[in-house]
């Protein structure tokens, strides 16, 4: 559906407006969030709570509530495959089978199937890709991030920008941080208990902490307490109203990959992380056996294809100028949030 057909757009107002561009992220840690939330958009509580449930409904929200950080909590990587155009639909069957891979996408290129293999530790994400590779008999290509300069899928949607954050000026703030492959969340029973609880979004009630409190079996302070420690720790990166990319038009979005020398990877990551039209930005290894020399990833997402054409143009000319490769999604395979359970031991 795109956002300048006006569709989608046409079915909200301004105070709807407000809230899908308003909180994307912030949103209140406390027993009434939406009595917050309507008491700064002028309307009450009930208003805020049965707004956010209709733009649920109709498929502008994918969820409400805290968006995870799989690399924190667990060992996660990135994975690709070259599957045969006879066997293409064998092999996301075999790929999407197992529960730890949370996202896959076809893109145009020569490796054509992208997936995101989230595990409790890193010999386990390990022994699933061997598995896929057994099984589908097409070698893997696997290229964890080993740093992070920018990710941040927040960015106002209710306007006829082309590419992410068209009508905003400033740029972001981005730096270099360093990703364990080892990494695995030190939680308590109770943090892991809680992980769990959330994993799938936060009710949709006037007491959405409370609800989570009472599923687990706890008091609605000892959640709130939790989930900001949890925030605070990293291992939730955001709490609030997680928008549809594509229902809003953002469907044009280009994966392109970069052979930047590395003596230059870390300030080239963050100059490029901090462009405001630049959604993701991150380090992954180079697989030269593989004949993969391609070493920083990243992410524009966009209404228009032109558009996100002439910014990977501009990102090439003047803040990477190296070899790249432009890998666009041409469908989706699977969309899922990540499968906790194993990661947190439960």
């Amino acid at each position: 559906m795109s956002s300048l057909s006006g569709d989608w757009r046409e079915a909200i107002d301004d105070v709807d407006a407000a809230i899908v561009d308003g909180y994307q992220s912030g949103f209140p840690i406390e027993e009434r969030p939406f009595r917050r939330v309507g008491a700064e958009l002028g309307i009450d509580e009930s208003a805020a709570l049965d707004r956010v449930r209709t733009l649920s409904d109709r498929g502008i929200f994918r969820r409400f509530g805290a968006v995870l950080n799989p690399p924190v909590i667990g060992s996660s990587t990135l994975a690709a495959v070259q599957a045969p155009d006879d066997r293409f639909d064998e092999v996301a069957a075999i790929v999407n089978e197992y529960r730890q891979v949370n996202h896959n996408y076809a893109r145009d290129h020569e490796w054509n199937m992208w997936f995101v293999v989230t595990a409790g530790s890193r010999e386990r994400r390990d022994e699933i890709l061997a598995e896929i590779e057994s099984r589908t008999g097409c070698d893997v290509l696997n290229l964890p991030m080993l740093t992070d300069y920018y990710i941040d899928l927040e960015f106002p949607v209710v306007n006829a920008d082309r590419f992410a954050r068209e009508s905003l000026c400033e740029g972001t703030d981005s730096s270099a941080t360093h990703i364990s492959e080892e990494a695995a969340g030190d939680l308590s029973a109770f943090e892991a208990d809680l992980l769990l609880a959330i994993q799938d979004g936060f009710p949709l009630s006037r007491t959405p902490y409370g609800d989570v409190a009472d599923r687990i079996g706890t008091d609605v302070d000892d959640v709130l307490a939790g989930v900001e420690r949890l925030r605070n720790d990293g291992c939730i990166k955001r709490i609030g109203c997680i928008v549809n990319h594509v229902v809003t038009g953002f469907d044009a979005n280009c994966m392109v990959v970069w052979d930047v020398p590395d003596e230059h990877l870390d300030a080239w990551g963050e100059r490029a992380g901090s462009l405001p039209y630049v959604t993701l930005c991150y380090h992954r290894p180079r697989r030269p056996d593989q004949e993969w020399p391609y070493n920083l990833f990243t992410m524009i997402h966009g209404r228009d294809p032109a558009a996100v054409d002439e910014k990977i143009d501009e990102l090439g000319a003047d803040y990477l100028p190296v070899d790249h490769e432009r890998l666009y999604s041409t469908e989706t395979l699977k969309q899922t949030g990540a499968r906790y359970e194993e990661l947190v031991g439960r």
